[in-house]
């Protein structure tokens, strides 16, 4: 009955047009009242604790970060920075957006402002060049999708402090993952450019060494991000809402001195990361709400008792997981996709033995699987906004098609060769 009701509730509001947080909190608060006793205050309680969590606070500060630079002018002096290490290589600038897109999230660590950032960037140039415009907007899409796993991400942060695992260990567990999957992601292109060359722009003169040198060296804002969020933290010298928000001072105060950003720009920026804030701890609360009561009422036990009951071995459970995300993700973008999912595989997937580390960069990647996956993906949305209908959604997802398979072929190496994520959280905070 409680499976019925569960299942009836979320499909019925879902129906209705309901918001997802709506949608998961409504689900939450029948069952509270159904099936236990009544308690619709606890539900009320897991919104309470989880808005006044600390290191939540830390959610905003980082999408504030993401505009900022955006609207700062030095997410442009990155790529500008960064692009003529590429020219001459195979593949040519599309790498360039997979390694800004790697360095955005390192600084930003989300996924949807990664890939708005950087595609109003490179697409308008790389389409001005002549490069084939579905495979820009792809290496894009795919290269947003960095965003939630390379530190600081927030898909990681969110899991961390929702499931009270170390943000300290995830976010170090992220970073041989996150410059794996980018590494894929690039030798792909190499490929393609070899397999496909018609697509890209004939080759441009060699630059000179010396323009090179000068353009890494017009980076050096970015070494003052990283080392203000991702150095601070890792140096123990802060926490990561205090990283966060040490970051936004440095993006503001750079921005004013040696970017573009003015007051009213800065103006926009917070008012457009606090809308997405609100959005996203709508989402939130209703999944505490979900979450509180499935937990109350042992569903998670009951899970692992039926994967227990059939003798299912650890990696047929991954194996069902797998396919249970890669089914969702038609349906869910990525950070809802994690909120509606987690409370229950987390129990589930610790019962048959896998690391709380290595799970959070799991379902990290199956999330991003998510934002590549039509019709819902969100990252293909934002390429095709950018794009201004010069590409299709058709055209787009099957450029997408590849970066969709690198990720799943991520997803074997990191199962595989599990300390490919647990090896530096390890070495600095020791084997648990």
């Amino acid at each position: 009955m409680l499976w019925l009701v569960l299942g009836s509730s979320l499909l019925g509001f879902a129906a209705c047009g309901a918001a997802l947080g709506a949608t998961m909190g409504l689900s939450g608060f029948i069952i509270l009242h159904f099936f236990a006793n009544g308690a619709t205050h606890l539900g009320i309680s897991a919104a309470w604790d989880l808005m006044n969590n600390f290191t939540f606070s830390a959610i905003p500060m980082f999408l504030l970060l993401g505009d900022l630079l955006v609207a700062s002018g030095l997410s442009s002096r990155i790529y500008a920075g960064i692009s003529p290490l590429f020219e001459r290589v195979p593949g040519q600038l599309l790498h360039a957006n997979i390694v800004v897109s790697t360095v955005f999230g390192a600084i930003s660590g989300s996924s949807a402002a990664t890939s708005a950032a950087v595609g109003s960037i490179a697409y308008p140039e790389l389409a001005k060049r002549g490069y084939y415009l579905p495979s820009v907007a792809a290496s894009l899409a795919a290269g947003g999708t960095l965003g939630l796993l390379v530190p600081p991400s927030l898909s990681l942060l969110i899991y961390g402090a929702w499931q009270d695992v170390s943000i300290g260990r995830l976010f170090l567990a992220g970073i041989v993952p996150g410059l794996m999957m980018a590494g894929l992601f690039m030798i792909y292109i190499w490929v393609d450019s070899k397999r496909r060359p018609q697509h890209l722009p004939p080759p441009t003169q060699r630059l000179p060494v010396s323009r090179i040198l000068r353009g890494l060296l017009t980076l050096w804002p970015l070494v003052i991000l990283l080392g203000s969020v991702l150095g601070t933290i890792y140096a123990g010298l802060a926490t990561v809402t205090e990283a966060a928000g040490l970051g936004v001072l440095a993006t503001v105060l750079m921005g004013l001195l040696v970017g573009d950003l003015t007051p009213r720009k800065l103006f926009r920026a917070t008012v457009e990361s606090t809308v997405s804030f609100a959005a996203l701890a709508f989402i939130l609360i209703g999944a505490a709400v979900l979450s509180q009561s499935i937990t109350i009422l042992g569903v998670p036990a009951e899970l692992v008792a039926y994967a227990n009951k059939f003798s299912l071995s650890k990696y047929e459970v991954l194996a069902a997981v797998i396919v249970f995300y890669l089914i969702m993700g038609i349906f869910f973008d990525g950070i809802s996709l994690m909120l509606t999912t987690v409370p229950f595989i987390f129990p589930v997937m610790t019962a048959v033995g896998f690391d709380p580390v290595w799970l959070g960069v799991f379902v990290a990647i199956m999330i991003e699987i998510g934002m590549l996956t039509p019709p819902v993906g969100v990252n293909l949305f934002i390429m095709l906004a950018i794009a201004r209908g010069r590409i299709t959604m058709k055209d787009l997802g099957r450029e997408c098609l590849p970066y969709w398979i690198m990720l799943l072929i991520g997803t074997a190496l990191l199962t595989i060769f599990p300390n490919i994520s647990l090896y530096l959280p390890n070495l600095v905070f020791g084997v648990k």
